[in-house]
């Protein structure tokens, strides 16, 4: 760009060209000498450019560290959130698959953390995956914010120099979906913005509470208690004085990153809230908390989408649980419903029935037709039917239910999406 407005001959920059592109070897190598009396890393690249090629003095021409930093902080975000989310997709794919090699495992669903109602295990897991789905989403927002080219602002009021800052913006990939160039539009507003570091760092602490989430379920389910599942033993660890725990580390971690993450998005937050226009060395400090979310985030999802590849459902442990006939109390009280009753009234009819089989120490499906004809006359011969473990989930046939045809279509729906994910990094624009 500098060339194209008169600032640069072309042999000036060739030697530019040639000067960054052996310093960049450098680095990768890890053999460039960082010198810290300099400062940053726009003055370390500048200095050891000019000593290579003199025209290097004219590299900041119209540039300040205000907008290359804003600028930087944008490139790498971007290519960040494009590797998060393909990590995302990775985790969504291991909760679908392991939804469909248990998919006739059936669980009690629980509300309060007491057994509920029966659901099968899948439609568990894609409850997580629906989560995940927008989590995506939101970061392919912030990734659409971030996506703006700030270069060109300078110190806070832009230059005097005819810039081309649509050239610019174009060769650093800061387009829209039509490959048109996205420009701030304010100079005092583009090198003052951390917006979009904020968004990225809220949709990830959301992100952070989801994992946190699916991780508890995993500790619960792998718990002696719930026996449920059992998490390969490179996700565990035992323990220092009992020889026979096996500890759900990878999940606990996870579980307890999230309040790391929750923290840094507050931190940051607070770090904005009282800045007067436009850069303040604060911002510097937004650093920290923007990498080590993007670190935790990342590491959490990869490890959570990998113990899940590495776990295996104890079915008859699945079975046992869900075979609790009061999973189908409110069933029965549908069955009620269909007589004719209105639902309250069979609420109060069913709530009397589990009474009755308490008083007389009986699991509910082995109450006598006697004594749920006692309770309320509308009970048929066909009513102890109603405990069908079977039927029961037969009968969910509504959508987003967890029955078992709207969860094989469910599960079907989603093992075809997770096909086409790319397992490379997303393009976001």
């Amino acid at each position: 760009m500098l060339q194209k407005i008169g600032v640069l001959t072309a042999a000036e920059l060739k030697a530019i060209k040639a000067g960054l592109a052996q310093i960049a070897a450098e680095i990768e190598a890890g053999k460039f000498q960082w010198q810290p009396e300099l400062e940053d890393v726009h003055m370390n690249l500048e200095h050891e450019l000019t000593q290579r090629a003199p025209a290097g003095t004219k590299l900041h021409t119209a540039r300040s560290r205000n907008d290359q930093v804003a600028l930087d902080v944008r490139l790498w975000l971007r290519d960040e959130t494009a590797a998060l989310q393909a990590e995302l997709r990775a985790l969504q794919r291991s909760l679908v698959d392991l939804g469909a090699a248990n998919v006739a495992v059936i669980i009690p669903g629980y509300t309060h953390l007491q057994r509920a109602q029966p659901v099968y295990f899948a439609h568990h897991l894609l409850a997580y995956v629906e989560m995940l789905d927008r989590d995506h989403g939101r970061f392919t927002d912030c990734a659409h914010r971030a996506n703006v080219c700030p270069l060109g602002s300078g110190a806070i009021a832009g230059s005097t120099l005819p810039l081309d800052r649509e050239l610019v913006a174009k060769l650093l990939g800061f387009v829209d979906a039509q490959g048109r160039p996205r420009l701030t539009q304010n100079s005092m507003d583009a090198v003052s913005d951390r917006d979009f570091a904020i968004e990225f760092c809220a949709a990830a602490a959301l992100l952070a509470v989801h994992l946190s989430r699916l991780a508890e379920d995993v500790i619960l389910w792998a718990s002696s208690e719930f026996n449920f599942i059992r998490i390969a033993d490179a996700y565990t660890t035992g323990s220092s004085l009992m020889p026979q725990k096996k500890n759900p580390d990878v999940a606990e971690l996870t579980r307890g990153k999230s309040a790391r993450v929750i923290g840094n998005l507050v931190a940051l937050l607070t770090l904005l809230k009282g800045l007067p226009m436009t850069y303040n060395r604060d911002l510097q400090e937004d650093k920290e908390r923007l990498f080590d979310t993007a670190d935790t985030v990342r590491a959490c999802v990869r490890l959570m989408a990998a113990m899940l590849v590495h776990t295996t459902v104890n079915a008859a442990a699945c079975a046992a649980a869900a075979r609790d006939p009061l999973l189908l109390a409110t069933d029965l009280a549908d069955y009620l419903v269909r007589k004719g009753m209105a639902f309250r009234q069979a609420h109060h009819v069913v709530g009397a029935v589990v009474a009755r089989a308490e008083k007389l120490g009986l699991p509910l499906d082995r109450l006598p037709l006697a004594e749920l004809r006692a309770v309320a006359p509308s009970f048929g011969p066909d009513a102890p039917d109603t405990f069908d473990l079977d039927q029961a989930m037969a009968r969910r046939q509504i959508p987003g239910a967890p029955g078992t045809r709207e969860v094989q279509r469910q599960l079907a729906s989603w093992r075809r999406k997770v096909k086409s994910f790319s397992p490379n990094a997303e393009v976001i624009s």
